[in-house]
């Protein structure tokens, strides 16, 4: 049964993302935004959103390992799994230019990640302040790319276009968030239900499920998303999906959760995870910020460090795992 609760947890967050997606994206056009506008934030969140809600599922359910996981988990499987099966399937290039500062900040956000996880919880003031820097830094970089036609520009109007198929009618989006969020939220409750129940029938932390089985299910439309992008040769899409996600994940979703309520630091996360987390976007930035370039062999061996990740985790081989 619970292998069955996590299998369907897994069906519908994906299926509530997708409509949430396009629901939202067609209203968001419906009321005129730009292409620009739609990229860097309709999207941005929508496809955040799985994440979002599984944590404050856990969260408000008492399970803050769960929760962590999930943030950490997803920013390293973006990283490892999700660009490493991108770059695999097709060679991704792309113009450095267009993914600079949304790197750079990516890279910030994961430092401060590593600096609020030293401490006991993560809290409502450190969840504002986080909410905060996300607003500040999109309503910045909308401003930069309208008024200074920014290399990122690009970029974001390229993650919109993704969806230039999405229908325009105003009802039929609207029925798609309901029912979007209708998935994700029985979605959450099934996979967190059937990952906790997992857990405990192997005498397994729920850190390590959220790290890894939580983790995988929420990131799912970004793993669909890059692949359909990185096979149509949409390179800057599949990158910008997993910078975007990676940022996201750290400033929104961690600081919505931490606000409503306090996310208790796990000491297994915060002594070796968040460090991973750290290490893999510090290995990756070369090929973002300089090289333009991400072929095959690199997407071979993110793969394989994802899986000896995934196998530390679960043999519990590193003692703070």
């Amino acid at each position: 049964m619970m292998y069955l609760l996590a299998a369907g947890g897994f069906v519908l967050l994906f299926a509530g993302g997708e409509l949430l997606v396009r629901g939202a994206v067609a209203v968001a056009r419906r009321f005129g935004l730009s292409q620009l506008l739609v990229g860097m934030t309709v999207v941005a969140f929508a496809t955040s959103a799985p994440e979002l809600v599984v944590s404050l599922q856990a969260t408000l359910g008492g399970q803050p390992d769960l929760a962590l996981g999930n943030v950490v988990g997803s920013n390293i499987a973006n990283v490892l799994l999700i660009l490493g099966m991108a770059a695999v399937v097709h060679p991704m290039r792309f113009d450095t230019r267009e993914v600079r500062r949304d790197t750079l900040v990516m890279l910030a956000a994961t430092v401060a990640l590593v600096v609020v996880t030293r401490g006991s919880e993560v809290g409502p003031s450190v969840g504002i302040s986080f909410v905060l820097a996300i607003a500040a830094y999109v309503g910045y970089s909308y401003w930069v790319e309208v008024y200074r036609d920014s290399p990122g520009r690009l970029l974001h109007e390229h993650e919109a276009e993704e969806f230039s198929h999405v229908t325009r009618k105003l009802w039929l989006g609207i029925a798609n968030i309901s029912f979007g969020l209708v998935g994700l939220i029985a979605g959450s409750r099934m996979l967190v239900s059937g990952a906790t129940d997992i857990a405990r029938s192997f005498d397994m932390p729920e850190a390590v499920i959220g790290l890894t089985l939580v983790a995988i299910g929420t990131s799912l439309p970004e793993l669909a998303a890059s692949l359909v992008a990185a096979i149509r040769g949409h390179s800057d899409v599949a990158i910008g999906n997993v910078i975007g996600s990676n940022l996201f994940n750290i400033l929104a979703i961690l600081g919505i959760t931490s606000i409503v309520a306090p996310v208790e630091i796990s000491a297994s996360i915060a002594g070796f995870d968040v460090f991973v987390a750290l290490f893999v976007a510090l290995a990756v930035a070369p090929f973002l910020l300089y090289r333009g370039r991400i072929g095959r062999v690199v997407g071979a061996i993110l793969l394989a460090g994802y899986v000896t990740y995934t196998v530390v985790l679960y043999t519990g081989i590193f003692p703070g795992a």
